[in-house]
């Protein structure tokens, strides 16, 4: 028998597989299963971005784009960030396509960090950023957030993280699993402490269309004295429903998109070619789309923040992305024994907090990214899985 621990990568075989897919695999194995536990819109691709990509196929556009993308896709992302964020960038050099905002995460990392440097990340936060700073070679440092401040990462504890080694930090708002989001004044905070110390920033914006009330959503590259320091990933998964087209893309300063664009060439080479042709009509047509989406999960958040409070598990509201993170502490299990036993009883899927980090202990997410009758149903099943706890304790 070979022994293929000899030939593997050490720091891929350390690192633990996501925490997010195990519910999620384990409700696909059972019946009458409601799964809350993937952040993934139940909206189809609005059928006029589809056709844009059925058109595309039709006339046999079926070959390699340039490396960087579609000039015409390119030049409609940088319209899209003045016209959202009044944010300058120039198509021909600021501007890569991606497959999915995690290659342009995975090529930022891999471009600017060298082997012993750290890499901030605050937490809870979306599972891929500790372990792709690890695979690049650098030292995640975490900021643990905190329920009583919403989740928001603070200037405070921004600079007492930072040391001599510290290159990078990961702004990750609005925020996977928390729904926190960052208000302009929280940013100019964050801004002083990175110009201070010199640093760059990795701001993962794919959620920034999904942002409730009337708040406006902010880019610290709009900041004054960020937009040279911040690298951007966005892409068009969450706002226009378009997760399987595999899509997204970076903005940044010239000299670091040209580094991230060489590991592109040699190890991706190019996004999906139908894929870009769709995404240049979402920017170009989609902004209806958006502004529908965002109402009905407005709605949904709603619903599923009244209906944990109402039911005894406390949830702060979270102004972003289409999740809640309700605490689950009073019950006193732990995150994996509340996931476990809600599956196994009452067959709903939700995800332990601590899949995200350890500060997210004590908490579950919760996606309501699903209808309302299917949202309902679910919260009624919570309802009646906390009062037989409650029967047995």
């Amino acid at each position: 028998m070979i022994d293929y621990s000899k030939f593997l990568n050490d720091k891929i075989q350390y690192i633990k597989p996501s925490g997010i897919r195990k519910f999620f695999d384990i409700a696909n194995e059972m019946e009458d299963v409601i799964s809350l536990s993937i952040g993934e819109p139940d909206f189809q691709t609005p059928w006029h971005i589809r056709d844009e990509g059925i058109d595309s196929l039709k006339k046999g556009k079926t070959w390699y784009s340039p490396n960087r993308g579609f000039s015409d896709l390119l030049k409609e992302i940088c319209n899209y960030y003045k016209r959202r964020f009044n944010i300058t960038y120039d198509y021909k050099t600021q501007t890569l396509v991606t497959v999915g905002g995690s290659e342009g995460i995975d090529l930022a990392f891999r471009s600017i960090i060298q082997q012993g440097d750290e890499v901030i990340i605050p937490q809870p936060s979306f599972v891929c950023y500790e372990p792709l700073t690890v695979m690049a070679g650098g030292t995640p440092v975490i900021i643990n957030t905190k329920n009583e401040d919403n989740f928001r990462l603070k200037a405070d504890d921004l600079r007492a993280a930072i040391t001599d080694k510290t290159k990078l930090l990961v702004l990750p708002f609005p925020n996977n699993p928390t729904g926190a989001i960052m208000e302009k004044h929280d940013l100019e905070e964050i801004a002083k402490v990175i110009i201070e110390n010199d640093l760059m920033v990795l701001s993962d914006e794919i959620y920034s269309e999904l942002t409730y009330g009337n708040r406006r959503p902010v880019s610290i590259a709009s900041i004054d004295g960020m937009y040279e320091r911040t690298i951007v990933i966005n892409g068009f998964s969450k706002s226009y429903a378009m997760t399987g087209w595999r899509l997204g893309y970076v903005l940044g300063p010239e000299q670091i998109i040209a580094q991230m664009t060489k590991l592109h060439q040699y190890g991706i080479m190019s996004a999906p070619t139908t894929a870009q042709y769709a995404a240049i009509e979402a920017l170009r047509n989609g902004d209806n789309d958006v502004t529908h989406m965002r109402d009905e999960y407005d709605m949904r958040r709603r619903l599923v923040v009244d209906g944990f409070n109402s039911m005894g598990l406390s949830c702060f509201e979270p102004l972003g992305a289409f999740y809640v993170f309700p605490c689950i502490k009073s019950t006193g299990l732990s995150s994996e024994e509340f996931c476990t036993r809600l599956i196994m009883d009452k067959h709903v899927a939700v995800v332990p907090g601590n899949a995200f980090g350890e500060s997210g202990e004590g908490f579950v997410r919760v996606s309501y990214s699903y209808s309302i009758a299917h949202l309902k149903t679910a919260l009624k099943r919570i309802k009646e899985f906390l009062a037989e706890l409650e029967q047995n304790s």
